[in-house]
């Protein structure tokens, strides 16, 4: 069956903790030029559109290329969350799957962006998240989660965690909507697929030192700034 897929860029003006991070300059654009031109590239959606309150912001990215959806007011403080703009989203777009890109998430490449949609196409998942596996000894509520404090084992024998990261999620929309119209959390509703994403492209920008973090591996992706190879002399 062919999947109508529509892109949701989440974008307010107001952030706090790294003010107007949408339109600071990560390198040479934009933070929020980052998934715009992502999903422009995969040529695989029915429609983009930028959710945000701010005209600035949605005149700004229509003359990017994509569309504008006006996030009401009520939902653009720091206590509204993914479930409420994504449902309110959902009520004016019809689509099959609604894919959230993130704008905090700008080291996403375009490989993984058209694998993660092959994935939602090819698989009837009510949800599709993005997540990092690592294989890492780890505490939970200071009890051993993958490991066994009795003995020591290489670290490619651990059982891998999965730590779920929202550089990009799926969401169908009618198991969305009618979860949320029972009342029922749709975040994580249905049957959910889990799509590993590469370490370096997980980054989420909430707070400078994670702004720190994405520039370090952007600047490592620049020909102009890599290093080449070298070790050290054991002769």
């Amino acid at each position: 069956m062919n999947k109508k897929l529509v892109a949701m860029i989440p974008a307010r003006l107001g952030s706090k903790r790294i003010p107007k991070k949408n339109i600071r300059y990560m390198g040479e654009k934009p933070l929020i030029q980052y998934p715009i031109d992502l999903a422009l590239k995969s040529k695989m959606f029915e429609s983009i559109w930028i959710n945000t309150e701010s005209e600035e912001l949605g005149c700004a990215a229509k003359k990017l290329g994509v569309k504008f959806h006006k996030r009401p007011a009520e939902l653009a403080n720091d206590q509204a969350t993914n479930r409420e703009f994504t449902y309110e989203f959902m009520q004016k777009h019809e689509c099959d799957y609604v894919i959230m890109i993130n704008p905090t998430s700008p080291m996403l490449r375009e490989n993984t962006m058209n694998r993660f949609i092959d994935y939602v196409k090819n698989n009837d998942f009510d949800t599709v998240l993005s997540v990092i596996s690592e294989k890492e000894e780890t505490f939970f509520q200071g009890e051993p989660l993958n490991f066994s404090l009795k003995e020591k084992v290489n670290s490619q024998m651990l059982e891998p965690i999965e730590k779920i990261v929202w550089a990009l999620t799926a969401w169908k929309r009618k198991t969305f909507m009618e979860l949320q119209e029972q009342g029922i959390n749709p975040v994580f509703g249905g049957k959910i697929g889990r799509f590993p994403i590469p370490k370096d492209e997980s980054c989420d920008l909430d707070t400078p030192e994670d702004w720190r973090i994405a520039e370090g591996i952007l600047m490592s992706r620049n020909e102009k700034y890599k290093m080449k190879e070298r070790y050290m002399d054991l002769s």
